[in-house]
């Protein structure tokens, strides 16, 4: 199949902000590929990607070097390329505007199809080592030279994994349900159990729903983790729940970690895998649990003389690559297992008090580094234990409590009212910055004020407040050097960036405001800290928002 297919239906897509419309898009699209043409790299080219969402590889393509790339092709000098690009305010329509006006002639030519791109933007993913960036270069300037100005608008745009055609994974899952005729349950728990939407489409098409039912967890492969709202309050939560698991809520990384047969992996809640950075959790596992196929959930913090530390003592020790056996003695650990997704098999539908159960059963707490979750069962009649609890949790310089029905399944993904925290501090949101202005006075030479934005239901972006407050002059120093190296546009003081940085942003009031695309803007939001650990999948929602707004 012809790559510019695949563009018209982008094009369509970009065309329309409605849900509806999308999904019926992408499903007569989908009803349209032959048997001989992989859906599976087809879902993951719409999405954006070339990689499940839970792989480690990535293709690595900065700005400068696809620049160079566009401009080699184009035969203009990279400055020019970069004009472009800050005049559109993206490297799609710059692309699509110079190949218009392209001076370079290709004298070779054949038609791109879907599976020589795909091949080949995998190909950039494998490529290290001497000589790498030119073999990278070489690779781009032939998917390049062969593209039309819309081909090469949306190959750019997927290179950077900024697609920007509204579309996230809930509207593939609903067309692969339209498409192939299946209840969308069985679509969504197929993708639920195994957080692969190209496998489920394959399987759609090839099976149907017979085959989509028997999909599972898989040891080995990740799933989105489930999730958490925010507790009104300690007994209003337990008397709604009727019993309760309430935990400790740590500050530190939370971990699924698989094994298969005899192999070991650790996933962060991005479904980063840092298995290599964690080579003591990795024998501590290993010497703690049960030589079968299980996935646990658990939260690792950094300690010090046998006390936590912040969150980004725990963060910089996961991000190191190199000198680990150091980062090992200078940065203990310790991991808190707290749920059992699969023991020998999928116990995901088991009730969180069975899971607990087994879980208590297998691992080993005999080594200090090796914990379960301080927890007690909460109903209305013991309710001042677990504030008991609670204020333990504050004094020992953890987060808070979880409040968990006991009698829930694990539902991977989910956000909902089963699983609830109670925190001292107020709650905060994960936003991207999508921009920012420069300061004044002694911050002029720092970028001052960042624009950021959340997700709506289309997973497009909408801003949301300015963050100004909460940064210190070290803080402020890595936030410019990256809005450099994220930069899209710059207008007198003002810079549109790509959306790569996440924040963590506290407030003291959700008011609506028609000033910012959400409608609803955060006053006096204060950056709490850097999340280095979550990606653009993993920011808030404006349905989020929307619960926590208090007319």
């Amino acid at each position: 199949m012809n790559y510019q297919e695949l563009v018209n239906v982008y094009i369509d897509l970009d065309n329309t902000t409605k849900r509806l419309e999308k999904t019926e898009i992408i499903a007569n699209f989908f009803k349209r590929i032959g048997d001989d043409e992989s859906i599976s790299n087809i879902c993951l080219l719409i999405l954006g990607s070339i990689f499940p969402a839970w792989s480690d590889k990535e293709i690595g393509i900065g700005d400068k070097l696809l620049t160079q790339a566009v401009a080699k092709v184009v035969g203009v000098p990279p400055s020019e390329v970069e004009d472009n690009i800050r005049d559109e305010g993206d490297i799609g329509l710059a692309c699509e505007k110079l190949f218009s006006n392209k001076k370079q002639t290709t004298f070779f030519s054949k038609t791109l199809t879907i599976d020589f791109v795909f091949n080949s933007l995998q190909r950039l993913a494998e490529i290290s080592g001497n000589r790498s960036t030119n073999k990278k270069i070489s690779i781009i300037t032939e998917l390049l030279s062969l593209s039309s100005a819309s081909e090469a608008k949306y190959i750019s745009r997927t290179i950077i994994e900024e697609l920007r055609i509204g579309v996230g994974e809930g509207i593939v899952r609903d067309a692969i349900s339209q498409a192939f005729g299946i209840d969308k349950k069985v679509t969504e728990r197929a993708h639920m159990l195994t957080n692969d939407l190209g496998l489920v489409a394959d399987v759609a098409r090839s099976e149907g729903e017979s085959g989509l039912k028997k999909l599972t967890l898989t040891p080995g492969k990740p799933v989105k983790p489930m999730l958490a709202q925010l507790s009104k309050g300690i007994k209003e939560s337990i008397s709604e729940m009727g019993e309760a698991l309430c935990e400790t809520k740590y500050d530190g990384i939370r971990l699924q970690i698989h094994r298969k047969k005899d192999e070991i992996n650790i996933f962060t809640r991005r479904l980063e895998n840092i298995t290599a950075a964690m080579p003591e959790i990795v024998k501590l596992i290993d010497e703690s649990l049960p030589h079968f196929d299980f996935i646990v959930e658990g939260e690792v913090i950094a300690t010090k003389d046998g006390k936590p530390l912040s969150f980004q003592n725990i963060l910089h020790r996961v991000k190191r690559k190199y000198n680990i056996e150091e980062a090992i003695e200078n940065v203990p650990l310790k991991l808190f297992l707290f749920d059992l997704l699969y023991y020998k098999q999928p116990m995901i539908d088991e009730a969180l008090i069975k899971r607990r159960e087994v879980l208590e059963e297998i691992v080993d707490t005999s080594k200090d580094e090796m914990n379960l979750s301080d927890m007690i069962i909460g109903t209305c009649d013991n309710i001042d234990e677990v504030e008991n609890l609670f204020n333990k949790s504050i004094e020992e310089n953890h987060e808070g409590i979880m409040i968990k029905d006991s009698k829930e399944p694990y539902i991977p993904g989910l956000r909902g009212k089963k699983m609830l925290k109670f925190k001292a501090e107020p709650e905060t949101l994960d936003v991207v910055v999508v921009g920012g202005t420069h300061g004044v006075g002694k911050r002029g030479d720092f970028i001052g004020s960042y624009l950021v934005a959340l997700k709506d239901e289309n997973d497009d972006l909408k801003t949301v407040a300015y963050a100004a407050t909460g940064l210190d002059d070290e803080t402020l120093k890595y936030l410019t050097e990256k809005m450099k190296e994220y930069e899209i546009s710059e207008k007198g003081t003002h810079v549109i960036v790509h959306p790569k940085i996440i924040l963590e942003i506290a407030f003291s009031e959700i008011v609506k405001s028609p000033e910012y695309e959400a409608g609803y803007s955060l006053r006096f939001p204060v950056v709490k800290r850097i999340r280095k650990d979550k990606s653009l999948k993993d920011i808030d929602t404006i349905e989020r928002l929307e619960s926590m707004y208090k007319p």
